[in-house]
C-alpha cells in the first residue's frame, strides 16, 4: 500500500536532536514534532512503545520515528535505532518522556484543557502523516537541511 506520495515522505536515514531554534516559517522543531504527533494521532497513525514501534519499523510502514534520550535500557535505544538506519527511516530524539506521551495521547485532559495523568513514553512513530500541514513540512525540511 505504498504511493508516490508516500515515498517522497521518507528520506534517507538520520538521527537528530530537536532544538527550539526557529525555522523559516516561524516554528520550532519541536512545535512542529508536537503538531505531527498530533494531527498522526487524530488520524490513527501512531504506533507507541515498543512492541508497536517495532513492529511498524520492520514493516516499513513508519515515515519518523521518535525516541526519547533519557532511556535507561541500551537495548531498546539500540533496537530502534538499528531498525531506523536499516529502512532509512528519520529518527529524532526527544528530551522528556512525560512530555513525549503527552504529545503521543497517553493522558488525560482536565475541563480546563490541562493533561493529566501522563504516561512516560520512550519510543512513537508516526506511520501516517494524516493532512499535509506546514508543521510537516517544517520537519521535512529540516531533515533535508541535515
Amino acid at each position: 500500500m505504498s504511493t508516490a506520495e508516500d515515498e517522497t515522505v521518507v528520506i534517507e536515514n538520520q538521527e537528530v536532536e530537536v532544538a527550539a531554534d526557529a525555522s523559516a516559517q516561524g516554528m520550532s522543531v519541536e512545535e512542529a514534532l508536537q503538531e505531527v504527533l498530533r494531527r498522526a494521532l487524530v488520524h490513527d497513525g501512531l504506533a507507541r512503545g515498543l512492541r508497536e514501534a517495532a513492529k511498524a519499523l520492520d514493516r516499513r510502514q513508519a515515515h519518523l520515528a521518535v525516541l526519547v534520550e533519557t532511556c535507561t535500557e541500551k537495548e531498546y535505544i539500540k533496537l530502534v535505532e538499528a531498525l531506523c538506519a536499516e529502512h532509512n527511516i528519520n529518527l529524532i530524539k526527544v528530551s522528556d518522556a512525560k512530555k513525549l506521551g503527552e504529545w503521543a495521547g497517553l493522558c488525560k485532559i482536565d475541563r480546563e484543557g490541562n493533561a493529566r495523568k501522563v504516561v512516560a513514553c520512550s519510543c512513537v512513530v508516526v506511520k501516517d502523516f494524516g493532512e499535509e500541514s506546514e508543521a510537516m513540512n517544517v520537519l521535512l525540511d529540516y531533515f533535508k537541511s541535515r
